[in-house]
């Protein structure tokens, strides 16, 4: 089991357990929508951030990025990062159906694509050097203009299709695909993806 430093924040109680059985970390449940009216709870995630560092980790349906959304504007952005699972279909073992999107959550989600999910939104492994810095050049906005992924006649279809080929959730929004760029590769590496696949 891996030992993590930050704070993992989750939409509920089966995300938690799930969760618990792949990583040794503080891991706090959201209550899904009822955080909104929850200001000690808020206070408490504030306090968490600026102490440790949080990691958000929600489904990645509507629902999950509204929550998602949410904490952003609520929480101080440098001491939160953000974990994106990916958009898999098929339903949960104990539910009788499947969610309205369809999708699996983070309780549905295998251990090993937890550990990866945490590992690209930079979550610091406490039995692991601490990275580099690889002195990457990070990507812009008006990267993503450029590369045709923002601002232009097909960019939302373009976006779409990045999200699909890197394995992103659908309802990522521009600057939340930005963010998970960045995590994940340099311009560069963006500029070969984006030529060769799409």
């Amino acid at each position: 089991m891996r030992k993590i430093r930050e704070v993992i924040v989750v939409e509920g109680r089966y995300d938690k357990n799930a969760l618990s059985q792949v990583v040794d970390a503080t891991i706090i449940t959201l209550g899904g929508f009822s955080v909104f009216n929850d200001r000690e709870k808020l206070a408490f995630l504030r306090r968490l951030a600026d102490k440790q560092g949080l990691i958000v980790l929600t489904d990645s349906d509507g629902a999950g990025f509204v929550i998602r959304n949410y904490l952003k504007g609520a929480l101080l952005p440098g001491k939160v990062k953000q974990a994106y699972i990916p958009d898999v279909y098929g339903k949960e073992r104990r539910k009788r159906h499947a969610g309205k999107e369809g999708k699996l959550g983070v309780e549905g989600m295998r251990p090993d694509v937890l550990l990866e999910v945490l590992r690209k939104a930079g979550a610091t492994f406490e039995d692991e050097t601490a990275p580099t810095d690889t002195g990457k050049t990070p990507i812009t906005k008006a990267d993503l203009v450029l590369l045709g992924l923002s601002g232009g006649q097909d960019s939302a279809a373009r976006r779409q299709a990045l999200l699909k080929k890197l394995d992103l959730p659908e309802h990522l929004t521009a600057n939340g695909l930005l963010e998970a760029l960045n995590l994940l590769y340099s311009v560069e590496e963006l500029t070969t993806i984006l030529n060769k696949d799409l």
